[in-house]
């Protein structure tokens, strides 16, 4: 299993990225994918991923900025970052977990079994 994530870089506050994660080895449309960030210094936090019904869920920091999306046929996720701001500097990871995992555990990291190995974000103000 490989999660290949890519399309980071750096950026002005206000711009904008797309990352994506492609995933192999795993039956694509039987998981969910999602993303995470790491800040220096800081603890792994959940931004965005896409629910059973295909209800897209978001952190609080990110929803109306961010949106995350999927293409089953190409196995890879993308997570769209417009208006970006500088505390949103972080390494970012692609995840992916079984669809098995319940609602109320879809933001924790530990719901993933399966990561990407990250992708550097930087936001200059």
């Amino acid at each position: 299993v490989q999660l290949q994530a890519s399309g980071g870089g750096s950026v002005q506050a206000g711009g904008s990225l797309s990352l994506s994660c492609a995933a192999s080895g795993i039956t694509f449309s039987n998981r969910f994918m999602g993303w995470f960030r790491q800040a220096p210094g800081k603890e792994r936090e959940f931004v965005a991923t896409i629910g059973r019904s295909g209800t897209r869920y978001y952190s609080d920091s990110v929803k109306g900025r961010f949106t995350i999306s999927g293409d089953n046929a190409k196995k890879t996720a993308y997570l769209q970052m417009n208006n970006l701001k500088p505390e949103d500097t972080a390494v970012y990871f692609c995840a992916s977990r079984p669809s098995s995992v319940i609602l109320s555990q879809l933001r924790a990291a530990s719901a993933y079994d399966y990561w990407g190995q990250g992708t550097l974000v930087t936001v200059s103000s």
